[in-house]
């Protein structure tokens, strides 16, 4: 006989959700009221009804939709290079039997913990010298693959593709790579569309690296672009407001695209729940 959910699994639940969106309706709270209004003590707690003059001022201020262009194309662009390259690599790690493959998922997995701000320098440096400063495949290179989509590939590949399929894919005469595309991709598609999703995230709300290589470049991320809402012309404060307003305007396409392709995410988490 199932249990039910009791009230303190709803309360959990409830507690959560509604931490998770409180930074969201506070963004539209300062966003939709006066610069003076959004440093007044107390804080307002209610949304004000001067959103969308906001989001004017925001158009006026930023070149939003070159900046929004910018971010689809970089975004679309890494994660498709992600899911592909880690793919490849987790199947490899995953199914393939070669000389130093259990090695080299160790150091793959170890350079997890290797900080990110390690290799700006380095990666600036390498960047200027090979003249990409500025551009947008500065942003998207390091994107490439990851060491997390490489690990998250071959954890779900090694339960979801039985050998045997791969073992009867071969016998038919199958090559390698004609085996990868006809047997390993459609068992993956699940957690592709994850790692996707979750890539595309990530990529779109990326900060440092953005505003180091394109700093004075006429490209720029919908990040690095409202980065310069931060102090108002000729005032030398920050126009909390304006840059609240212009975070909302920000993260309207991602929530558009988590709408979009919830259903598919939620199916792929599942999905991969029940072959663990």
């Amino acid at each position: 006989m199932s249990r039910r959910p009791g009230f303190l699994v709803y309360g959990l639940l409830t507690a959560f959700l509604l931490g998770s969106a409180f930074p969201l309706y506070w963004s539209f709270v300062i966003g939709s009221v006066t610069r003076q209004r959004a440093i007044q003590s107390p804080p307002p707690l209610v949304p004000g009804g001067h959103f969308f003059e906001n989001a004017a001022r925001v158009f006026d201020r930023i070149d939003f939709w070159s900046a929004l262009l910018n971010s689809v194309i970089i975004s679309g662009i890494s994660a498709a290079s992600v899911v592909l390259f880690s793919t490849l690599a987790g199947y490899s790690f995953a199914k393939l039997r070669f000389r130093g493959a259990n090695a080299g998922m160790v150091f793959v997995v170890a350079t997890l913990a290797v900080p990110t701000q390690l290799a700006l320098v380095p990666m600036l440096k390498q960047f200027s010298n090979l003249g990409l400063t500025g551009t947008h495949a500065a942003v998207i290179l390091p994107w490439v693959v990851t060491a997390f989509g490489v690990f998250f590939m071959r954890q779900y590949l090694v339960d979801a593709i039985p050998d045997e399929l791969i073992d009867a894919a071969r016998v038919d005469g199958a090559s390698m790579i004609r085996t990868f595309w006809t047997v390993a991709i459609p068992a993956a598609r699940p957690a592709m569309a994850i790692l996707g999703l979750f890539t595309f995230m990530q990529v779109w709300t990326d900060f440092m690296w953005p505003l180091i290589v394109l700093q004075g470049s006429d490209v720029q991320t919908l990040q690095t672009a409202l980065d310069a809402l931060k102090v108002a012309p000729g005032q030398g404060q920050s126009d909390m407001a304006l840059v609240q307003a212009g975070t909302i305007l920000a993260t309207v396409p991602l929530l558009l695209l988590f709408i979009a392709t919830g259903r598919h995410l939620v199916s792929g988490i599942m999905q991969g729940a029940v072959k663990g």
